[in-house]
C-alpha cells in the first residue's frame, strides 16, 4: 500500500482495506449504537472529521460484559499453548498491517507518522510477548508442615477485565493490557478514547482475523461515564485497568470498592529530567529531547521538570534551545517533521495557562511560547528558563511540548526537588558517574528510572508508579500477575491407600 500524505485517500484506502471500522464489537459482531447515535472522530492536524463512530453507553456495555463473561468459561479452559497460538497469530496480522495501522494512528492522533509505526512496534510487541509468557504462568509446591498433607499453589486468570484506555497511545496501551489477560485466560471488554478509537477498532478487526473466539475481546466507545459506571457496577467484571489521568483513577478505584475489583492504574506523572554537571552534554540533550518532546510531550513519563545543576546550566540551556528550535512541527504525514498537534483545543489552553502563572512569577520563555503559525492546536516547542518549584508548571503535568528548566546545586537539592511531588511515574538521570547513578536511582521515588536515556518503556519490563501515580504494573512477567488469582490448594489424608 503505498504512502499518502493526502489524509483523506489515506482514509478512503483504509476503508478499502477494511481496518476502517466504526461499529462497536459485542459478542463477535460489529455493532451499532442501540439508539443509533454516532460520534465524530476529527484528524487534529486538519480539524477535519474522518468517520462517524457508534456512541453506545451502558446498555451495549452491560451486553459486552455478558459475552465476555460467557466466553470467558470456554477461553479460561483452553490450553496456555493454545492462547500463546491465537496471540502469536495476531501479533503477526498487527505486524502485516502495521503500515495501516500507522496511517490510521497519525490521522485520528496527530503523531508523526515514523513514532506512530515506532509505536506500532512497540504496541505489538506485548502481544508477542505475552504470547510466549502465556506458557509460563507456574505454580508451586510448598512442603507440608505435616506428613499426610500435599500443598500446591494453582494462578487462575481472575475473570472478565474492563480495560479503559488513553488517546496518547491508542493502540499500545490498549495490547499492553489486552496481551497479558488474554494470555492468562481473560476475557475484556476495551473502553478506547473517544478521541481515537479507530487504531483500537482496526486491532479488534484483527483479532477476529486471528481466530480469537467471539466473545473473548469487546470494544465499546462513547459515553465515557455511562461505559465506566456500567463496567464498575457489574459483579461479573473482576479486574478493571485504567491508563490515564488521576483524577479519573481515583474514582474508578472508588467505584470499583463497591464490587471489591482487583485494580492496575497507570496515572499521571510528574517526571524529573535530572542533569548533573559531569553529565555528557550531548547525550544529555538528546535524551532530554526525546524524553519531553515525543508525542509532542503528551505522555505520562514525559520529563516535566527539566532540573540542571549550576555548573552546567547555560551550556546545557543554549544547546537544547538550538535542539529544540530546529525541530520541524506539521502534519504527521509531512517528511520531516518531529513534532504533530496536540490533541485538542482544551489541551491547548492547558499549556497556555501554565505558561501563564509560570512568567507571572518570573520563569522566561526563551524559546517558543505560543501558538504555530500553522494553526489549529499546533504548538511552538518551547524552553521555559527559570522555573521554580512554586509555579504550576513544576506541580502539574504540562502535556505539551514545553521544556522548564530549574537549577539546583548539590546531588541532595536534586533529590528533594525530585520526589517533592505526589506522583512517582518516570524519572531520568544523566550523569557519567557509576557511583551517583546508583544513588540517585535508589532515592528516586519513582516506578521508571531511564540513566542516560530519555527512551526507556519497553515490554519487557515492568512499567508502573509510585504514589499517586498508580497501582501494579504492565508490561514483563511482572505484569501478568495483575490478571491472575492465586488458589491454594490443600491435599489432606494423603498417607491413606
Amino acid at each position: 500500500m503505498s504512502m499518502s500524505t493526502d489524509a483523506q485517500s489515506v482514509a478512503s484506502q483504509l476503508n478499502s482495506s477494511g481496518l476502517l471500522r466504526t461499529q462497536g464489537l459485542i459478542g463477535g459482531k460489529w455493532s451499532h449504537a442501540y439508539d443509533g447515535k454516532t460520534m465524530k472522530v476529527y484528524n487534529p492536524a486538519t480539524g477535519e472529521s474522518i468517520a462517524d463512530v457508534a456512541c453506545m453507553g451502558g446498555r451495549e456495555t452491560n451486553d459486552a460484559i455478558s459475552s465476555a463473561y460467557d466466553a470467558f468459561r470456554s477461553w479460561s479452559k483452553t490450553t496456555a499453548a493454545e492462547r500463546s497460538k491465537y496471540l502469536r497469530k495476531w501479533y503477526d496480522l498487527l505486524m502485516a498491517h502495521k503500515e495501516e495501522l500507522a496511517q490510521l494512528m497519525t490521522l485520528e492522533q496527530g503523531k508523526p507518522l515514523t513514532e506512530a509505526l515506532g509505536e506500532v512496534n512497540f504496541g505489538a510487541g506485548f502481544i508477542e510477548f505475552s504470547s510466549e509468557e502465556a506458557k509460563r504462568i507456574y505454580g508451586d509446591i510448598i512442603p507440608a508442615p505435616l506428613s499426610d498433607r500435599r500443598l500446591f499453589v494453582l494462578k487462575q486468570p481472575v475473570g472478565v477485565v474492563g480495560a479503559i484506555t488513553p488517546w496518547n497511545f491508542p493502540l499500545a496501551m490498549i495490547t499492553r493490557k489486552v496481551g497479558p489477560a488474554l494470555a492468562c485466560g481473560c476475557t475484556v471488554v476495551i473502553k478506547p478514547s473517544e478521541l481515537t478509537p479507530l487504531t483500537a477498532l482496526a486491532a479488534a478487526e484483527l483479532s477476529i482475523q486471528a481466530g480469537i473466539p467471539a466473545g473473548v475481546v469487546n470494544v465499546v466507545m462513547g459515553n465515557a461515564p455511562e461505559i465506566g459506571n456500567a463496567l464498575l457496577a457489574s459483579p461479573q467484571v473482576r479486574k478493571i485497568t485504567f491508563t490515564g489521568s488521576t483524577a479519573v483513577g481515583k474514582k474508578l478505584m472508588a467505584g470499583s470498592a463497591e464490587t471489591v475489583k482487583k485494580v492496575s492504574l497507570e496515572l499521571g506523572g510528574n517526571a524529573p529530567c535530572i542533569v548533573f554537571d559531569d553529565a555528557d552534554l550531548d547525550v544529555a540533550v538528546k535524551g532530554t529531547i526525546a524524553a519531553k518532546f515525543r508525542n509532542s510531550g503528551q505522555t505520562c513519563v514525559c520529563a516535566n521538570r527539566i532540573l540542571v545543576q549550576e555548573g552546567i546550566y547555560d551550556k546545557f540551556a543554549k544547546a537544547l534551545i538550538d535542539a529544540a528550535r530546529s525541530m520541524k512541527v506539521g502534519d504527521g504525514f509531512s517528511e520531516g517533521v518531529a513534532q504533530g498537534p496536540l490533541i485538542n483545543e482544551a489541551a491547548v489552553k492547558k499549556v497556555e495557562s501554565l505558561l501563564q502563572d509560570a512568567t507571572s512569577k518570573g520563569a522566561k520563555i526563551v524559546l517558543g511560547g505560543k501558538r504555530h503559525s500553522l494553526g489549529l492546536t499546533f504548538y511552538e516547542p518551547t524552553v521555559v528558563s527559570d522555573v521554580s518549584k512554586e509555579m504550576l508548571i513544576s506541580r502539574e503535568e504540562v502535556f505539551g511540548p514545553v521544556a522548564p528548566l530549574l537549577r539546583f546545586k548539590t546531588e541532595e537539592d536534586a533529590i528533594a526537588i525530585a520526589n517533592d511531588t505526589n506522583a512517582g511515574l518516570g524519572s531520568y538521570v544523566f550523569t557519567n558517574s557509576i557511583q551517583r547513578s546508583w544513588r540517585v536511582a535508589e532515592a528516586l521515588e519513582y516506578g521508571l528510572v531511564g540513566v542516560n536515556e530519555g527512551l526507556i518503556s519497553t515490554e519487557v519490563a515492568p512499567f508502573g508508579g509510585f504514589k499517586q501515580s498508580g497501582l501494579g504494573r504492565e508490561g514483563s512477567k511482572y505484569g501478568m500477575d495483575e490478571y491472575l488469582e492465586i488458589k491454594y490448594v490443600c491435599m489432606g489424608n494423603m498417607n491413606k491407600n
